[in-house]
């Protein structure tokens, strides 16, 4: 693990060194596991800011978790022109969201123990039975990389916070704030029907909601199995209310499982939704874990964007309505 580097690029470019002591970006331009994230940093803006010392930090150093290239393919993103799907606010608060300003060194990555982002949120630690170490949901696969500004710690999925409540950030993905193309346009316009906004806004204080929250195509895919055609958000208002709202209330975990990222979920269990209805978890496989709703049958939805830190708790994004 040694070997891994992140792979911030300066921009404008910069030659390959192989200087002594060198900087965090000079690191990555010579280490190829990074190179989605140097792709990612250059669009972000942040490469020349990880290349210098850090002006926040009395020591001018900075700590980042790095997803390797099969950290940003998980998302689809395996090139420059991929990243572009991203709105670049998004991507650059995304790439803070994995900085530390100041040395977070490997022993104090202890389970439980939270740190502050750069941008913010913080993130939490979680060792698994199998002695896994665990930001948030995404496993850390090395620590302690040294550079002149700083430690560097691979990790194999992109850290994703969005600083709001799971209602703003459905709302945002909504708006196209996060990905070019829309997204959850049916999951907005199911909770605007059914009145459940001020639930997953939540409360000051309120306890956290792990929520899994269906792709537009997986409501789509619900309408051809009903006979309803849904070929935009508003057609959801054809379904009646009240089974909408049972549908919705599915998707939501509250209580002890409330909150909860795919390193810390119940593997091979069954916990109970917010209407009461069981939803059963698969294995934790390859950091993520299959969801099915009592009315599903055989039929399991994967999670495609797991582990959403909101504000009020965690988003799995998965590819199939869980039916009561």
């Amino acid at each position: 693990m040694i070997a891994l580097g992140l792979s911030l690029f300066a921009a404008g470019g910069c030659a390959k060194n192989t200087e002594v002591d060198p900087s965090i970006t000079n690191i990555a331009v010579s280490n190829p596991d990074f190179q989605t994230l140097e792709d990612a940093a250059v669009r972000g803006n942040v490469a020349i800011l990880l290349g210098n010392s850090n002006p926040g930090d009395p020591e001018g150093k900075f700590t980042v978790f790095a997803p390797t290239n099969s950290a940003f393919a998980r998302l689809g993103l395996n090139s420059a022109q991929d990243l572009t799907v991203l709105q670049q606010p998004f991507l650059r608060n995304t790439l803070f969201y994995h900085v530390f300003n100041g040395t977070l060194p490997g022993v104090a990555l202890t389970p439980n123990s939270v740190s502050p982002s750069a941008l913010g949120p913080q993130r939490r630690i979680i060792r698994r039975a199998d002695n896994s170490l665990y930001v948030n949901g995404s496993k850390i696969l090395g620590t302690d990389v040294r550079a002149s500004n700083g430690l560097i710690h691979p990790i194999d999925k992109v850290l994703l916070a969005t600083g709001a409540d799971v209602l703003n950030s459905a709302l945002a993905l909504q708006k196209g704030d996060v990905f070019v193309q829309p997204e959850l346009t049916y999951l907005v316009e199911a909770v605007l029907y059914t009145n459940l906004a001020g639930a997953l806004a939540g409360s000051p204080g309120g306890a956290p909601l792990t929520v899994f929250a269906p792709t537009d195509q997986a409501f789509k895919n619900l309408g051809t199995m009903l006979g309803v055609p849904l070929n935009q958000p508003s057609d959801i208002r054809k379904l009646p209310e009240a089974t909408v709202r049972a549908v919705l209330l599915n998707h939501v975990v509250g209580g002890t499982q409330g909150g909860k990222f795919t390193s810390e979920l119940p593997e091979n269990a069954v916990v109970a939704s917010a209407g009461g209805a069981p939803v059963a978890l698969g294995a934790f496989t390859n950091g993520v874990l299959t969801v099915r709703g009592n009315g599903n049958g055989t039929n399991t939805a994967n999670m495609v964007i797991p582990d959403v830190q909101c504000t009020n708790g965690v988003v799995h994004v998965i590819d199939r309505v869980l039916l009561p």
